[in-house]
């Protein structure tokens, strides 16, 4: 069985996520989609409503099932893998003040989500107008925007282009591994959010090679940055190693480092070549928890088969992290 792929949506309150979410659901790209929410009042979707299920669950155009979410969340995904209908795509909604840390957690710690499921990606919406401040204010605002695989600004057509440029700028420093794209009257093309994850070889290799770039700029300039304090207790850092890695050390040092620091590991990211295996390795783990190692189908022709390692750390100093990963390195068995 192919793991569905799950999509997190997020973005602080009034940031724009049912108006994306409605518009997402009238795409053929998005057919066959369940959405999970926490009440069906909060969202209109009057206008695809095809059929009531039950008390926790509707019919929606094009295939798409929206479920509220009554108790935990894997409790709700559970219930949505026994349901008849088809689903190709699970899309979480959370609420605007939500950490999304707890539900990526759930879904890389739970051992059957994990055959049933896969983390597509987390979409963090910001509001152009009021984003800045929003920011500058709100913790949760700055962790969504900080674990996200993709940034949509919306209500650009109401901001200045100046206002547009400072939030976009401050974003990319914030979370240099993530694209920051734009919503054009509430909407934008699914094909832009998802694919987002990391156990996708086709354009990953690209993708993390920008945020080895991009990452590695941001850790060598970040004091160039006119940064928000809180900002500020944002880093990322980004590794590169040319010889294949032995995954005894890397995983003694991963381990410690959830153990001991995860609350400080706001993302981390990789594309490995490890010792004795043929095609790269891609991971990603969130604070206490490290999904499992994915063995992806080849490198790509050309491709220096270097591993690639990305963290976003918040109250963490990078060199920290990156002394101790070499440590470890270099301390397991030849």
């Amino acid at each position: 069985m192919t793991p569905i792929p799950v999509t997190l949506l997020t973005g602080f309150l009034g940031a724009g996520k049912t108006t994306l979410l409605n518009r997402l659901l009238q795409q053929e790209a998005m057919a066959g989609t369940a959405v999970l929410i926490n009440e069906f009042g909060e969202i209109g979707l009057d206008h695809l409503l095809v059929e009531r299920l039950d008390e926790d669950a509707v019919l929606l155009a094009a295939g798409c099932l929206c479920c509220t979410v009554r108790g935990d969340l894997s409790r709700a995904l559970r219930d949505l893998a026994e349901r008849p209908q088809e689903i190709r795509r699970v899309v979480v909604e959370t609420t605007g003040l939500a950490d999304p840390a707890p539900i990526l957690q759930t879904l890389m710690s739970d051992p059957w989500l994990l055959r049933q499921y896969r983390l597509d990606g987390v979409v963090t919406l910001v509001d152009a107008v009021h984003g800045m401040a929003t920011l500058d204010a709100q913790p949760e605002a700055l962790r969504q925007a900080a674990v996200a695989d993709r940034i949509v600004l919306t209500k650009t057509d109401l901001a200045t282009p100046e206002e547009v440029a400072a939030l976009r700028g401050r974003l990319s420093a914030l979370n240099p591994i993530a694209p920051v794209l734009t919503a054009v009257s509430g909407g934008i093309e699914a094909a832009a959010l998802t694919d987002a994850g990391p156990f996708s070889a086709d354009g990953k290799l690209a993708d993390i090679d920008r945020w080895i770039e991009a990452a590695g700029h941001h850790h060598h300039h970040h004091h160039q940055h006119d940064v928000n304090r809180h900002d500020a207790r944002i880093r990322a850092v980004a590794l590169r190693f040319t010889e294949p890695l032995p995954w005894e050390g890397l995983a003694s040092y991963l381990e410690m480092l959830a153990v001991t620091q995860g609350q400080h590991v706001l993302r981390m990211k990789a594309l490995l070549n490890l010792r004795g295996q043929p095609a790269p390795v891609a991971m990603h783990g969130v604070q206490h928890s490290f999904h499992p190692p994915q063995l992806l189908d080849a490198w790509p022709e050309g491709d220096d088969r270097s591993s690639r390692i990305v963290f976003i750390l918040r109250d963490l100093d990078p060199r920290v992290v990156e002394d101790g990963l070499r440590a470890f390195l270099q301390a397991a068995p030849a």
